[in-house]
């Protein structure tokens, strides 16, 4: 069943990026464990300030390391820009692809182990 559901987050992803590396979605879903049973902590909400804060704080910074080089504002636009990019996928979008999204613009794919 782990296996259906990573290619389901696959294809979610493959939405934005045709090319995407199934590995990497592999573990971004294994990172993201228990928050991805539970349909409120599996979105993004881009509406939701203090959320987008938290994924700054934590993915973009201790996943990706992007506190190092990086301003808050900095790391914000890049996550703002994933908003923009999922914006068809209505209020919410799915932790998944967002996550590798964030990391595929910000050239740091390579982070997530």
């Amino acid at each position: 069943m782990a296996e259906d559901k990573h290619a389901e987050y696959l294809a979610k992803v493959q939405k934005y990026d045709a090319d995407a590396n199934a590995d990497t979605v592999r573990k971004i879903a294994n990172k993201l464990g228990i928050a991805l049973q539970n349909r409120d902590s599996s979105l993004v909400s881009c509406s939701d300030t203090s959320e987008l804060e938290r994924i700054r704080d934590g993915f973009a910074k201790k996943t990706l390391g992007l506190d190092a080089g990086h301003s808050d504002d900095q790391i914000m636009a890049a996550i703002n820009e994933v908003c923009v990019m999922m914006a068809g996928d209505g209020s919410n979008k799915h932790r998944v692809p967002f996550y590798y999204l964030l990391a595929k613009s910000t050239n740091t794919l390579g982070k997530i182990g």
